[in-house]
C-alpha cells in the first residue's frame, strides 16, 4: 500500500485494461467486497487516463444512471446522471449545474507495462464518502 496526498493508505486495484477503454470514453469499476464496495471510474482521453470516485459533489450521488454511462460532449465532460451536473474529464472540475467550482475525488491512477489500469482507491464506499464529505 502507499499513502496519497490525503495521508491515507489504499490498496492499488486493477481495473482492466486500457485497450478496453475505447478512446475518448469511460468504463466504471468496483474494489472491495461486502455491502459497500467501492465505485469508481476510469476516462480515456487519447492516450491519457484518468479515475474518479463514482460520487458528485452536490448530493453524494452515483454519477451513472447507466453502467459505464459517465460522458458527454465526445469525452470532454462527465455528467451527473442525476442532476446533469458536468465536470471536465481531465480534472474533474464541475463547470456546470449546481455544484460549480466543487471537483470530483480524483484518484491515483497509472497504467502498467502490461496495459493493465491500477487504481488507488478504498476498498469500501463509507470511507470515500467520508472524506468526500469532508472536502478533501
Amino acid at each position: 500500500m502507499t499513502s496519497d496526498a490525503r495521508g491515507v493508505e489504499w490498496q492499488e486495484w486493477p481495473v482492466c485494461s486500457f485497450k478496453s477503454i475505447g478512446p475518448n470514453c469511460a468504463r466504471g469499476f468496483h474494489a472491495g467486497e461486502g455491502d459497500w464496495p467501492f465505485r469508481g471510474f476510469v476516462v480515456r482521453r487519447d492516450d491519457r487516463v484518468f479515475a474518479y470516485a463514482n460520487i458528485c459533489p452536490h448530493r453524494r450521488h452515483p454519477l451513472d444512471s447507466m453502467p459505464h454511462q459517465f460522458l458527454v460532449e465526445d469525452g470532454r465532460l462527465i455528467r451527473c446522471g442525476s442532476h446533469g451536473a458536468l465536470f471536465t474529464s481531465e480534472t474533474g472540475e464541475c463547470v456546470f449545474g449546481p455544484c460549480v467550482g466543487d471537483q470530483l475525488m480524483r484518484l491515483c491512477v497509472r497504467v502498467d507495462e502490461q496495459g493493465d489500469v491500477l487504481v488507488r482507491c478504498p476498498d469500501n464506499l463509507q470511507e470515500a464518502i467520508s472524506l468526500a464529505q469532508a472536502g478533501r
